[in-house]
């Protein structure tokens, strides 16, 4: 199996080499490739990529949808790997996804735990042992055969929010989705911005516009207007 890792970025100098070595440290053979994915960072995440020794892509498009699209179209991996700059993937990444695609899975994710010692977040990550697309996300990580990549399309890149949602739902309802009980160590600092409250409202919020067909520029002004988080990540 050779693995493709994407990682979409923008502005992440502080999480980018963390992760990277992170990755590099938990590696076990020669058969993959690291990919970032930059949406034209004015800090120095491309800079410290490049000099990890890592593949660095400038996507033309903006936004992760977009960013992730680019990487692929460039990948040499037959498994394609989605990593988050700020999350860290179990130690045992490698052979757990390998494993998943020798039993038949051609799709999979992995548990949440967060980088907090919050009651409140703990029961959050409790919920996503449980295999419904509503506890799923991207920065929980998110493989995927290069094979059911072609059947069900790329990311919709006119998509700036959801756009993980609506992958998963694609590729669980098109391919055999393996979800891991091991767990990707998940950035709490949208919690440590707004409150526990707050932010789960936001998503419910956002999840239901989206289930109710609403436009992208709606969804994203609700979630700007509820929440103080990376608002120059539209």
């Amino acid at each position: 199996m050779f693995l493709s890792i994407i990682l979409p970025t923008y502005n992440e100098e502080a999480n980018i080499g963390i992760t990277i070595s992170h990755l590099l440290k938990y590696l076990k053979s020669d058969s993959f490739e690291i990919i970032v994915s930059d949406a034209v960072s004015s800090d120095n995440t491309c800079q410290i990529a490049i000099e990890l020794g890592v593949k660095v892509l400038v996507s033309p498009v903006k936004g992760r949808a977009g960013q992730m699209n680019h990487a692929v179209k460039q990948a040499k991996g037959g498994v394609f790997y989605f990593v988050h700059a700020d999350s860290l993937p179990t130690p045992t990444f490698q052979n757990d996804i390998q494993k998943a695609i020798e039993n038949g899975f051609d799709c999979g994710s992995f548990l949440t735990r967060f980088d907090s010692n919050r009651f409140i977040l703990k029961i959050n990550a409790f919920f996503t042992r449980f295999n419904y697309l509503f506890f799923r996300g991207g920065d929980q990580t998110i493989f995927i055969t290069k094979s059911l990549w072609k059947k069900v399309g790329n990311y919709k890149e006119e998509m700036l929010i959801m756009e993980d949602y609506d992958f998963l739902e694609r590729i669980c309802n098109a391919g055999k989705f393996k979800l891991i009980s091991k767990t990707t160590l998940i950035s709490a600092r949208k919690y440590d911005e707004n409150s526990w409250l707050t932010v789960q409202l936001a998503n419910l919020k956002v999840v239901n516009m989206y289930k109710k067909g609403a436009s992208q520029s709606d969804m994203i002004t609700t979630y700007k207007q509820m929440l103080n988080y990376r608002k120059n990540a539209f």
